[in-house]
C-alpha cells in the first residue's frame, strides 16, 4: 500500500514540473558562466559509473579495518593511490588517538539457573568476509573496565522517561545491572542515564521487533538481523566533545598535551556491553517482578518482566587503553582564483569490521567524484577555489579523524573554509540532506537536477513524494505538491559534520540516500559486500546519485561568482524555532498548571478520607513568564539585515568589484553564531543554533542552551541563554549589514 501511494505521489508531482524544471539558471552565476557550468556538470555526469562505485565497495570492504588496524592502514594508503593516480595533492595526515579494544569479555546469568553469553557473530557460508582473521569482537568502545555483579532489571530503551515509569513502578535500578533495547536514541545515551541513576553496568541488545524477524527476512535470507547479530559501537559521551578523549579542544598530534585518562570526561564509569537477542532471552525470561508496560514489550516468545528478583548477572570487562595511528587521507587541487578558498568534501574510512555499507558505500561515491574531476582537470578544467577531499579515519568510535584534523587546523579553516560536504554510508531510496540553513535554495537547486534511478523523477519530487504519503491530512499533502524548496533538516551529531559546523562555525551539508534499505547489519560482521549488493544498493545507482548530488555541490561552490548564501532561509528558519520555544513554554505553563490542580484535588481526597494514608504529592514550581523580547528584536533585525543583503547580492552579479570581498564575508558569516563560552557544561559545542541534545546524542536541539534549560526547568539559566543567542543573531544581523554596504 505505502508502495503504491508513493508511486501515486510521484505521477502527481510529475505532471506539475517545477519553474527550476523549466530553466537553466543556476543561482550565483552570471549568465556566460552558468552556461559553462551547466556544460561542466554534463561532462562530469558523464564520467561517473556505477560499475566503478560497485568494484570500490567490493575492494575497500575487502578485509576488516577499524582505526589502528594492518586494514586501517591498508585503506587509507589504497584510497591515497587512488588520489595521486587521477592528478591529486594528496598525503596522509596522521593523528594520535586513544582507541580502547577489548581484552576480556564475560557475560553470565548466575541464578536462577546459570547461562554464559555466546558474545560472537558466527560466520555464514552465503557471506564470503563473514570468517575471517582481524575482526574486532563484539563490544562497546569507551566502557569503563569493570568486573560487577548485580540483579537485573529491564529498562526499556534506557531514556530519562523509562526510568520515570520505574519509579512509578517503585523500582530503583542503584547497585543493579540494566539491561536496554537499542534504539530510540544514541546508544551512549543508555549507559549515561543508567550511571546517572545508580547503575553498576549495562548491557544493551537488540530485539527483534526493531531490526529482527518481526522487520522481515533475517540474514542471509533477508536484510534483518538474525538471532546472533550484534551491533558494535562507541558509547563515548560526545554530547560532551568528539574526538580524542584525552586532547579536548587540540589536535592530537605526536606531541600533544593529554589529559589523564581518569580526567577524561567522555569515558563512560561503568562496563557496557552490547549483546544479540539470542543472548539476550534467557537473560530477560529469568527476570521476574512486574510485567512490563504494554509499550515496552518487544519480539521475543516471552513475557517481558522488569525485575528486579531471582535473576543475578555477572559482567566482566577489561580493555586495552593504547594510543593508536589515526590516517586522514587529504587531497587537494589547487583553485586557480581563490586558492585560499576551500570547498571541503569528506567521508570517512574507518569501519567497525568490514563496513561495505558504512562508510564504504559512501566513500566509494565520493571517490568516484574524485576520479571525474581528476579527469576533468586533466582535459584542462581548473576549479576557482580549492578542492579539499577528505577520507577520515576514526569516525566510528567518536568521530576522531575529522576532529583532530579540524582542531589542528582550526585557525585556519575559519579564514578559508567556504563549506564542509559530507557524506556517511548510502543505500537506495529518497534524499536525505541537512546543513545550514542558507544553504537551503542551494539544495533544491541541485536536487531538482539529479534524477532518482529508480522513478526518473528528481530526487526532489521523489523525497516530497515520500513527505507526502506521510502527511498527515490532505491540506499538508496539498501544501507540498506546491513546495518549491527544500528544508535542509538541522544538524545534530553522528558524524564527520560536527566540528566544522559546531565548534568552528564552518558552514556544512550532510548528504545522502536511504530509507527503501533497511536491515539489521549494522555494526556487525554481516556489513559485508555479500549483504549490500544483494540488499542495499545492487545496481550501485544510488552511488552515482550521491556523487551527482555532493558532486555539484563541490563544483558550484568551487565555481560560483557570488557563493549562493541565502540568509533570507536562515532567517525564516530561526524564526520558526523561537515560535516554537514560546509555545513550549506556554504549553509546559498551561500544563503545570492542571497537572497541579488535580493534584490538589487528589490532596483533598486523602485528607477527607481518614482511611486512607496521608501522602502529600508535591506540586510542580509553577512556570514564570520569561522575557523573548531580546530574541524578538534580534529576529527582526536578522530579517531586515538578511533582505538588504539579498539586494546586494543579486546586483554582486552584475558587478566583478564586490564579488571577491562579499563572497569572503559570505562564507564566514555563520562563525557570528557562536558563542565564546559554549554551552552550558559543554563548552566545546560554541554553535548558539544546532547541538546534539544531552539527552538525544545523534539527534539535534535547536537553540539547545534555550531548549535545554527549559526542559530541565532551570528558568535563571533559560532567560540567561535567552540573552546570549540574541546578542548572536544580534551580532550576525550586524554582520550581514555591513556586508550589504559592500
Amino acid at each position: 500500500m505505502r508502495k503504491t501511494l508513493l508511486l501515486m505521489s510521484i505521477g502527481l508531482l510529475s505532471l506539475q514540473q517545477s519553474t527550476w524544471s523549466q530553466t537553466t539558471t543556476i543561482s550565483g552565476f552570471t549568465k556566460d558562466n552558468n552556461a559553462k557550468q551547466i556544460a561542466l556538470e554534463q561532462q562530469f555526469d558523464a564520467l561517473l559509473s556505477a560499475q566503478n562505485v560497485g568494484n570500490t565497495i567490493k575492494e575497500l570492504s575487502a578485509k576488516p579495518h577499524e582505526i589502528g588496524s594492518p586494514g586501517s592502514k591498508a585503506v587509507a594508503e589504497a584510497i591515497l593511490a587512488k588520489y595521486k593516480s587521477w592528478g591529486w595533492d594528496a598525503q596522509i595526515e596522521t593523528y594520535q588517538v586513544l582507541f580502547p579494544t577489548p581484552i576480556t569479555r564475560v557475560l553470565e546469568m548466575t541464578s536462577p539457573t546459570k547461562y554464559t553469553a555466546i558474545l560472537k557473530e558466527p560466520a555464514l557460508k552465503e557471506d564470503a568476509t563473514s570468517g575471517q582473521e582481524g575482526q574486532l569482537p563484539t563490544y562497546n568502545a569507551w566502557s569503563a573496565d569493570g568486573d560487577v555483579t548485580g540483579q537485573l532489571v529491564f529498562v526499556n530503551y534506557g531514556l530519562p522517561s523509562d526510568y520515570e515509569t520505574l519509579a512509578k513502578l517503585g523500582i530503583d535500578v542503584k547497585g543493579k545491572i540494566v539491561i536496554a533495547k537499542y534504539g530510540r536514541s544514541w546508544r551512549g545515551i543508555k549507559p549515561k542515564v543508567a550511571y546517572e541513576h545508580g547503575a553498576i553496568g549495562c548491557i544493551i541488545y537488540s530485539d527483534p521487533k526493531d531490526d529482527g524477524y518481526s522487520r522481515g527476512d533475517v540474514y542471509p535470507t533477508g536484510p534483518f538481523k538474525n538471532e546472533y547479530g550484534v551491533q558494535r559501537g562507541s558509547v563515548m559521551d560526545m554530547v560532551l566533545y568528539p574526538g580524542d578523549p584525552l586532547t579536548p579542544g587540540v589536535g592530537a598530534t605526536e606531541n600533544a598535551q593529554r589529559l589523564d585518562r581518569k580526567d577524561a570526561t567522555t569515558i563512560l564509569k561503568i562496563p557496557v556491553l552490547p549483546i544479540s537477542y539470542h543472548d539476550a532471552q534467557p537473560l530477560l525470561a529469568a527476570l521476574d517482578g512486574s510485567v512490563a508496560p504494554a509499550d515496552w514489550t518487544g519480539g521475543l516468545p516471552i513475557t517481558y518482566h522488569v525485575g528486579p528478583g531471582k535473576a543475578i548477572v555477572h559482567l566482566k570487562l577489561a580493555f586495552n587503553w593504547k594510543i593508536r595511528p589515526a590516517y586522514d587521507v587529504i587531497a587537494k587541487i589547487k583553485g586557480s582564483t581563490f586558492p585560499d578558498e576551500w570547498v571541503i568534501r569528506g567521508n570517512h574510512h574507518d569501519a567497525w569490521v568490514n563496513g561495505a555499507n558504512d562508510p564504504i558505500s559512501g566513500q566509494s561515491a565520493l571517490l568516484e567524484e574524485a576520479k571525474a574531476i581528476g579527469e576533468l582537470v586533466k582535459k584542462g578544467w581548473q576549479p576557482k577555489r580549492t578542492l579539499v577531499y577528505c577520507a577520515w579515519d576514526g569516525e566510528e568510535p567518536g568521530l576522531l579523524g575529522s576532529t583532530e584534523w579540524a582542531e589542528d587546523h582550526s585557525k585556519e579553516l575559519q579564514q578559508k573554509a567556504v563549506v564542509y560536504i559530507n557524506s556517511d554510508g548510502n543505500g537506495r531510496g529518497f534524499l536525505n540532506a541537512e546543513g545550514s540553513h542558507a544553504l537551503n535554495n542551494f539544495m533544491y537547486q541541485i536536487s531538482e537536477t539529479v534524477k532518482d534511478p529508480e522513478t526518473g523523477v528528481s530526487i526532489f519530487k521523489r523525497r516530497l513524494a515520500e513527505q507526502m504519503v506521510h502527511a498527515a491530512t490532505d491540506e499538508k499533502k496539498q501544501a507540498l505538491m506546491k513546495e518549491h524548496t527544500l528544508e535542509l533538516g538541522a544538524m545534530g551529531s553522528g558524524s564527520d559534520y560536527s566540528s566544522f559546523i559546531q565548534h568552528l562555525g564552518v558552514p556544512c551539508l550532510d548528504v545522502g540516500f536511504g530509507g527503501e534499505d533497511a536491515g539489521g547489519e549494522y555494526h556487525s560482521i554481516y556489513d559485508s559486500w555479500d549483504m549490500y549488493r544483494r540488499f542495499k544498493d545492487p545496481t550501485f545507482e544510488y552511488g552515482v546519485a550521491l556523487a551527482q548530488t555532493a558532486g555539484r555541490a563541490a563544483l558550484r561552490m568551487a565555481e560560483a561568482d557570488v557563493l549562493p548564501f541565502d540568509f533570507r532561509s536562515l532567517h525564516k528558519t530561526v524564526d520558526g524555532y523561537i515560535s516554537e520555544l514560546m509555545q513550549n513554554i506556554n504549553q509546559m505553563r498551561m500544563s503545570t498548571m492542571v497537572e497541579n490542580k488535580m493534584l490538589a484535588t487528589r490532596q483533598f481526597q486523602i485528607a477527607a478520607d481518614p482511611t486512607k494514608k496521608m501522602v502529600f504529592p508535591t506540586e510542580k514550581a509553577a512556570v514564570p513568564y520569561l522575557d523573548f523580547a531580546p530574541l524578538q528584536n534580534a529576529i527582526v533585525a536578522l530579517k531586515n539585515s538578511s533582505d538588504s543583503l539579498a539586494v546586494t547580492w543579486e546586483k554582486a552579479l552584475l558587478n566583478s568589484s564586490i564579488q571577491a570581498p562579499l563572497n569572503k564575508a559570505l562564507y564566514r558569516a555563520e562563525q557570528q553564531l557562536l558563542s565564546a563560552n559554549g554551552l552550558p557544561r559543554r563548552p566545546w559545542y560554541k554553535h548558539t543554533l544546532y547541538a546534539p541534545g544531552f539527552y538525544t546524542g545523534y539527534g539535534v536541539k535547536t537553540m539547545p542552551g534555550i531548549r535545554e534549560a527549559i526542559e530541565q526547568r532551570n528558568w535563571q539559566e533559560a532567560q540567561e541563554q535567552i540573552r546570549i543567542d540574541a546578542a548572536a543573531i544580534q551580532q550576525l544581523a550586524n554582520y550581514l549589514a555591513q556586508t550589504a554596504h559592500l
